[in-house]
């Protein structure tokens, strides 16, 4: 196996100065990373029979298909690893035998982000929470397990440095391209930033947000560690203060020049029925590899599809506000509106994230490559993996 990530390796390097890639340091970089988890998802879809001329075709195909037909390819790929694990928990978590009635129609407590981005007060409205086994996380994440070789936990992180903190942990094995880890949380489109609890300084006492390259922020502090139950959650409960890492210089303050204090609204709506046992919803725990270590799984964008009803529970997360009110357009550090914004074709979605294996693992620390911008300090336990990589994805 080794012999075939030294090729996947080679072939990103070679890729990436291929002239049929754009010229656009920041597009490059997204070419390059949607190169990547094509060849990682292929491969992970090839199952344990995998072979080097298997490893050699996914290469040549990497080579020869268009950007659009690899981008499609990944969000196929993760789709299809992410409806297995929501079958695996359903089977786990549901009695088929049993009618899914209602397990819970109270209201939600009102506390944390809620008053932060000033709810109006619940309506009862709320969706019924169906009936599920009555496994504790614990019990579930052994299962979970038990079901598909691996699971998820968070204790003190192995990094040598004092801000590490809590990391995550793979407790079994995993092969290359399996998602690892979904990243919880409520979703801004550029369209809402200035509703980001603390804005325009939203990364100075929150460590768990993290953008996509279209501009999208995930806020995971709401999320926590999750819960204990199936539950109707409206991103109202926050993460305990004294689990926080201490803040860092993480993300870029461009962001927020355009505007200057946040503003207040409640537009997550009356909340979603979801799965706050969900053993894999711990993406925000990951920490950046130590000097002389090299990350082992990569940030993938995922968009749900919400016509997957069966599925979205298993799905951490919420968007706020609507995300087909309007079109934003980035122009060099800043967001714009530009026209108004058709329906998509495909339906309405979650735009997630989730993290791919890069390597196989076996019990040990998720390492990810938080890749923080050099147009500001950077803190002192930061080490660049790829200076390139970094320089161009914030350029």
């Amino acid at each position: 196996m080794a012999s075939f990530l030294n090729k996947f390796q080679d072939a990103v390097r070679t890729f990436a100065r291929s002239p049929r890639f754009t010229k656009d340091p920041r597009k490059l970089q997204f070419e390059v990373d949607i190169n990547r988890l094509f060849m990682y998802t292929s491969y992970n879809n090839l199952g344990k029979n995998v072979d080097e001329a298997d490893a050699e075709q996914i290469i040549d195909m990497a080579s020869k298909a268009s950007f659009a037909d690899q981008q499609k390819q990944v969000q196929e790929n993760i789709h299809n690893q992410i409806k297995s694990l929501c079958t695996v928990m359903d089977a786990i978590l549901l009695d088929v035998n049993e009618p899914q009635e209602s397990q819970s129609k109270a209201t939600p407590s009102r506390s944390g982000l809620s008053f932060a981005i000033g709810r109006n007060g619940p309506t009862n409205n709320h969706p019924d929470v169906p009936k599920t086994r009555p496994l504790k996380r614990t019990e579930l994440s052994q299962r979970l397990k038990d079901s598909i070789g691996y699971t998820l936990d968070v204790k003190q992180s192995q990094i040598p440095h004092s801000e590490a903190g809590q990391g995550v942990f793979l407790n079994g094995e995993a092969t290359v391209g399996s998602v690892i880890a979904i990243y919880p949380g409520v979703i801004y489109s550029p369209a809402y930033y200035r509703y980001i609890p603390g804005y325009p300084r939203v990364d100075a006492q929150n460590t768990y947000l993290i953008t996509r390259y279209d501009g999208t922020v995930i806020n995971a502090q709401p999320w926590g560690f999750g819960g204990e139950t199936r539950e109707l959650w409206d991103g109202s409960k926050m993460l305990d203060a004294k689990l926080n890492r201490v803040a860092t210089e993480k993300g870029s303050d461009r962001l927020w020049k355009m505007l200057s204090k946040p503003l207040e609204s409640s537009r997550v709506g009356n909340g979603e029925v979801l799965e706050r046992r969900n053993p894999l919803a711990l993406a925000h725990f990951a920490n950046h590899p130590a000097k002389d270590t090299v990350p082992n799984v990569m940030i993938c964008p995922y968009d749900f599809p919400l016509t997957e009803k069966d599925m979205r529970a298993y799905i951490p997360n919420l968007s706020f506000g609507n995300a087909e009110e309007v079109n934003m357009r980035r122009f060099g550090s800043f967001w714009f509106r530009w026209g108004s914004r058709n329906s998509e074709s495909n339906g309405p979605v979650l735009k997630t994230l989730v993290l791919v294996a890069t390597t196989a693992l076996c019990d040990e620390e998720v390492l990810l490559n938080y890749r923080l911008s050099n147009s500001k300090r950077r803190p002192s336990w930061y080490t660049p993996v790829d200076e390139e990589e970094d320089q161009r994805r914030w350029s």
